[in-house]
């Protein structure tokens, strides 16, 4: 199935958004189904991220429509390669015990939408459409 930028964009806007809340208003629970226990750090640690993906859902939101071009395609780059890099992560902290297996849903949506937006880059390109 080949997802377009614009519903890739969106549907990434709307899950930054909510992890944005989950993070910065519930993050024991996030923690919890990673088996990790929670404390002032992670909490320090969770708000802070909750405004990252606040600020990763207004970049998606408001580009969504936006046309081929090089601050779409840094964009998407940028994400991708965050995605992938979390997905190692989060795999290789499992691996060693310091998360519990809820860890393994974070590795498949950041795998997922890694691959989304990569394929979302390659019919862009096959289209003819160029970034310019």
């Amino acid at each position: 199935m080949q997802l377009s930028f614009r519903t890739l964009s969106s549907f990434t806007s709307l899950l930054c958004f909510l992890l944005a809340i989950v993070w910065g208003f519930l993050p024991d629970m996030l923690l919890a189904i990673w088996s990790i226990e929670s404390s002032g750090v992670a909490g320090f640690v969770a708000r802070r991220s909750a405004v990252l993906f606040a600020a990763l859902g207004l970049m998606f939101y408001l580009a969504r429509k936006a046309p081929p071009s090089l601050g779409r395609n840094a964009l998407s780059n940028g994400f991708i390669v965050g995605c992938f890099g979390l997905a190692v992560l989060g795999f290789a902290e499992w691996l060693n015990g310091h998360a519990g297996p809820g860890i393994l849903l974070a590795v498949l949506v950041e795998f997922a939408l890694g691959l989304g937006f990569l394929q979302a880059r390659r019919v862009t390109v096959e289209l003819g459409e160029t970034v310019r």
